[in-house]
């Protein structure tokens, strides 16, 4: 599941939310920030 985190009020928006309308639904801030998950890789030794 994609998720945004608006830059001004600091919430955390869901994609289904983001597709309907581009500002966020608690402040009506534009500037959205797509969360992105890393991803690590262990090597055994």
């Amino acid at each position: 599941m994609v998720s945004y985190q608006c830059m001004e009020c600091r919430k955390s928006i869901e994609g289904a939310l983001v597709k309907k309308r581009v500002r966020c639904p608690y402040c009506g801030n534009k500037i959205l920030n797509k969360q992105r998950i890393l991803h690590v890789v262990v090597e055994a030794v």
